[in-house]
């Protein structure tokens, strides 16, 4: 018994660490999506900082998120591989003040296709951990079109690009968010797993 409420408890602490990241994920991509989309006319350079801080916060949520001791550990190096990946292009992106909008349309879609395909390779391997991985299978996916999007049409300008990767982060964030709700439905509020011992010694010393 002793061992099932440990091993219950270490899948509770792991879903709300996952709880945290989601949410804070969930939260950068709403606020990314909708300055760039109520952004008229915004210039290439502008996009580019944007979207570099936007990467920046996503990839520092998972990092965060990989640093934790209890879960997989091929969880945690998948969390650990898409932050390094979302830094580095935000870093790239705000550090190449000439960049135009052809580079950043390939740039921003190398980032997306890349996080896409792990993210649905994530919601793949782990779906006996995530009840609800149709979620993070539908963010891997929106963000792989995305990425073909832009790929297939670089040059389409800092306009355009905008549009579809502002529309790819609110509907990332609705489904992050999403998934860090239903996820706060099925962790407990308190641990059960430590009042029962307390419960059984407090009857004992009533007997006795």
């Amino acid at each position: 018994m002793a061992d099932l409420s440990g091993e219950r408890e270490g899948v509770w602490v792991v879903r709300r660490q996952l709880m945290g990241m989601l949410v804070a994920r969930g939260s950068v991509a709403l606020l990314f999506g909708v300055v760039a989309l109520v952004w008229p006319g915004v210039t290439a350079l502008a996009l580019a900082l944007l979207f570099g801080l936007y990467a920046l916060g996503d990839g520092l949520a998972l990092l965060t998120g990989s640093c934790r001791r209890e879960g997989d550990a091929a969880h945690r190096a998948a969390h650990a591989a898409g932050g390094v990946l979302g830094i580095a292009a935000g870093l790239v992106a705000i550090a190449w003040p000439g960049v135009t909008a052809l580079a950043l349309g390939t740039l921003i879609g190398a980032w997306a296709v890349t996080t896409g395909v792990a993210e649905i390779w994530a919601a793949v391997r782990f779906r006996r951990e995530l009840r609800h991985e149709w979620a993070l299978f539908l963010t891997g996916a929106a963000s792989v079109v995305a990425g073909v999007l832009l790929w297939a049409r670089p040059d389409v300008g800092a306009t355009v690009v905008a549009q579809v990767i502002g529309g790819y982060a609110l509907l990332t964030g609705a489904l992050v968010l999403s998934a860090a709700h239903r996820l706060r439905g099925e962790v407990p509020a308190a641990r059960p797993a430590h009042r029962a011992p307390h419960a059984r010694h407090a009857h004992h010393a009533r007997r006795v």
